[in-house]
């Protein structure tokens, strides 16, 4: 049996797919950069080695998956084509792995892992579901029926999946290292629709989405009343959401889910439009929606003394504003600050005034410096080109987290898709330090 390495190991998509291998029962190693990312534990839970990248990791008798962040000049991979081992990239590998399955692609620009991950807990109450949710968890379970899988769009990758069944909950510009403009992100998922074998479970609401042609039906769910699956009476508890579906216009069932913002409400009318369909048992689906946990790095949040420090992905304007929004509605009494790392110089460069304008909704701000990805490290603006454009906020390092501390009974949000966690661990140490004085 083959052992499969994995160049660039700890990426999110990555860790998840190392993970369902290792579970299916094949051999897995991999290799990345030593410095540590969350992704990692779940690794090291599993025992799944982790290598320094070397070329004296590549072995005869490998298969080596490709993370997408690395060329093909990569010393791993060069050494691998000299030794003549298959190299599949990652996308290419979970095309084909996913048509094993009854496959449910989810894709969009924002709300993929949440969904993916709501997905993926509910219909796995029903029938043996494998996943992979971008926060880097993969689980590969025996004699699975449903594969649920996030879809991504960044390079068209997500033109390598076939699925039966694809779940997309926006269309908006993002990646603009990438693409030209919101024309060119439409054609991307334009082209994955019709690459759809079962039926495409749409945001309603979205214009980009209503345009959206397949040979497939086309379900849409959302709150206008021309969706086939429309959420009505959405009410807030202190535990979380409630809310009414109507399927067409008739009355389907009340739900409810143990999380705040109206994203949330769409991400699951979308999951129980999927469970409709396939003919899930409701009570399953209702049960399964109030057990949901949520996913790594997406509104986790802890108390500490008298504050509530929330740890989040946002790293788009609209993922901001939504999760700025959620907080407001959990915790409506308490001051909301928002302490934000951009993610990439050309993103950043993009949506400057965006940015500016969704972290103006909170009551304060703090900025970390910039985060340049592996596919560019440096840029021509910094930081302070977004602090200008915010009124009152501060830049903040990691070796002094300290002016958080003022901010008593506040929510404190970290945001971002870089490293903001390291600020988090920073500022964490300090309190705790603090509340043992």
């Amino acid at each position: 049996m083959t052992t499969y390495h994995f160049v660039g190991i700890k990426g999110s998509g990555m860790s998840a797919l190392a993970q369902i291998l290792f579970d299916k029962g094949y051999k897995v190693q991999g290799s990345d950069i030593e410095k540590y990312f969350f992704t990692q534990k779940a690794l090291e839970d599993a025992g799944i080695p982790i290598y320094p990248f070397s070329k004296d990791n590549i072995k005869p008798g490998l298969t080596v998956i490709a993370g997408n962040a690395f060329p093909d000049t990569h010393e791993e991979i060069q050494e691998a084509l000299k030794l003549g081992l298959p190299v599949i990239r990652y996308h290419k590998f979970l095309g084909e792995f996913a048509r094993k399955f009854t496959s449910i692609a989810v894709a969009g620009a924002h709300g993929k892992t949440s969904t993916t991950g709501l997905m993926a807990h509910v219909i796995g109450g029903a029938k043996p579901t494998s996943y992979l949710i971008g926060d880097g968890t993969g689980k590969g379970v025996k004699d699975a029926e449903y594969f649920v899988f996030e879809a991504c769009e960044y390079r068209r990758h997500f033109l390598s999946y076939y699925p039966d069944y694809a779940i997309m909950t926006n269309i908006d510009f993002d990646h603009p290292d990438y693409f030209a403009n919101i024309d060119d992100v439409f054609s991307a998922f334009q082209q994955m629709a019709m690459q759809v074998n079962k039926a495409i479970f749409a945001y309603g609401d979205d214009e980009l989405l209503q345009k959206i042609q397949a040979k497939v039906p086309v379900v849409y769910y959302g709150f206008g009343e021309e969706n086939d699956f429309q959420a009505r009476n959405i009410k807030h508890t202190k535990n979380g959401t409630t809310f009414d579906v109507f399927v067409r216009n008739t009355f389907y069932g009340s739900f409810e889910i143990p999380l705040f913002g109206d994203h949330n409400v769409l991400n699951a009318l979308g999951v129980i439009a999927v469970c409709q369909y396939e003919n899930i048992d409701t009570e399953i689906v209702k049960e399964r929606l109030l057990t949901f946990e949520g996913v790594k790095r997406r509104f986790t949040e802890k108390k500490m003394g008298t504050q509530i420090i929330i740890d989040d992905y946002a790293h788009h304007p609209t993922e901001i504003k939504a999760t700025i929004h959620a907080a407001r509605q959990k915790y409506p009494d308490r001051e909301i600050v928002a302490i934000f790392q951009p993610h990439t110089f050309s993103r950043t460069q993009a949506f400057l005034n965006d940015f500016a304008q969704s972290l103006n909704e909170a009551d304060s701000v703090y900025l970390c410096e910039i985060f340049g990805s592996a596919r560019e490290n440096h840029g021509k603006l910094s930081v302070k080109d977004l602090q200008e454009r915010i009124s009152g906020a501060q830049i903040i390092e990691e070796e002094d987290t300290s002016p958080l501390l003022k901010h008593e009974n506040a929510v404190l949000i970290f945001m971002g898709a870089g490293d903001i966690q390291k600020f988090q661990l920073a500022y964490e140490k300090l309190l705790s330090n603090t509340l043992k004085k």
